[in-house]
């Protein structure tokens, strides 16, 4: 398909699939097991995290995956996930944002950044 040879449209599909393997991750934490929303928060990332390298090394960007890159890569993810715990919290404290839908609307304020951070680890 001539849409998927473009690396930020790929990037943008595995960021969907690796939002949903997040969210479901977070929603059996804190609305099944009533897990604290923000610890429910980072363990549902640090899952789709794994994910996420695999997809992207294999799909978004087509390389192979190393154990250097996968070390590596949580460094693309720090600012993930600093950005998107600060506008989690502020979505809830702040704004009064259901906590159960929260975390997604802070996830698009990490997609351009992300972005950039990750394939210029992954491509090395």
């Amino acid at each position: 398909m001539k849409q998927l040879d473009n690396e930020f449209t790929r990037f943008v599909l595995v960021g969907g699939m690796n939002t949903l393997n997040y969210y479901a991750a977070y929603l059996l934490l804190h609305v099944v097991l009533s897990v604290p929303y923000m610890i429910a928060h980072i363990t549902g990332f640090f899952i789709s995290f794994v994910i996420s390298f695999f997809l992207n090394t294999y799909f978004t960007y087509k390389v192979r995956p190393t154990w250097k890159k996968f070390f590596q890569f949580p460094l693309t993810q720090v600012v993930n996930v600093g950005t998107s715990s600060v506008f989690a919290y502020i979505f809830v404290e702040w704004l009064g944002i259901n906590s159960t839908i929260a975390p997604l609307g802070a996830v698009i304020f990490t997609i351009p950044v992300t972005f950039i951070v990750t394939g210029k680890i992954l491509k090395r």
